[in-house]
């Protein structure tokens, strides 16, 4: 896949919102690099449009958070649309936590992706919103690629487990910290090879959950990851017995 070199020049931030199952979701929209002749973004070359989702709200996660902000930075800068937003119960967005019910605002937000930009679409999530943006990816039929930073297995709170890796169908990657508490290294090393060739893994060294001080060493990731996709809607089909829907 060709893209430019150099980065797209500054686009204006949307703020907007979205109808989802809970009400309301406040979002915001980096719409890349458009055509001047439209009056809705219309992104010129972008070959998917993204989607970032924020870490755990209870943890004070929003889609102000640094490692959502600097992964959505790599996604401006080649001019492709972005779109970030609060899940229910965060921000202005209307609701009440819930845990697992976010997956609905994830769908809200990729519907609305679908029905702007009418492209395939790179799903992306911290933490949480990793967890959460990866079980709509799985079904979610636009959805040709999954970008998943500092996915949790075990926290203090809870654990996660991840049965669509058994039937993974899309070009992802686990990026984390060597020195992530939330998944150890080898503990995210079985998970990718449960999911098969598909999944790659990356550790940032000397990182931790939050990639503090290596922001920069993950966008590089991200960037490298990236100029090895083909982005297509086109995705492997589900064993049998599984469904899109």
């Amino acid at each position: 896949m060709t893209r430019e070199t150099k980065s797209a020049p500054p686009s204006l931030l949307r703020t907007l919102f979205l109808s989802g199952a809970a009400g309301k979701l406040e979002a915001l929209l980096d719409p890349g690099k458009s055509d001047p002749g439209h009056a809705l973004p219309d992104p010129i070359g972008a070959p998917c449009s993204v989607l970032v989702c924020h870490p755990h709200p209870l943890g004070g996660g929003s889609m102000h958070n640094k490692v959502v902000y600097h992964a959505a930075r790599v996604f401006r800068d080649l001019g492709w649309p972005t779109l970030r937003f609060n899940f229910r119960g965060v921000g202005l967005s209307q609701g009440t936590h819930h845990g697992e019910a976010e997956v609905e605002d994830v769908c809200t937000a990729l519907e609305w992706l679908d029905r702007e930009f009418q492209r395939p679409v790179l799903a992306a999530g911290f933490s949480f919103g990793a967890a959460m943006a990866l079980r709509a990816a799985h079904h979610w039929p636009s959805v040709a690629a999954f970008l998943g930073l500092g996915l949790p297995l075990q926290t203090k709170d809870r654990s996660y487990a991840y049965p669509e890796f058994a039937s993974w169908p899309l070009p992802a990657l686990l990026l984390s910290g060597d020195r992530d508490p939330f998944a150890t290294p080898d503990q995210l090393a079985q998970l990718a090879a449960v999911a098969g060739p598909h999944v790659q893994l990356k550790l940032v060294p000397g990182a931790d959950h939050f990639f503090a001080h290596r922001l920069d060493s993950m966008q590089d990731e991200i960037r490298r990851w990236l100029n090895t996709l083909a982005l297509s809607s086109q995705r492997d089909p589900l064993p049998a017995g599984e469904s899109t829907t």
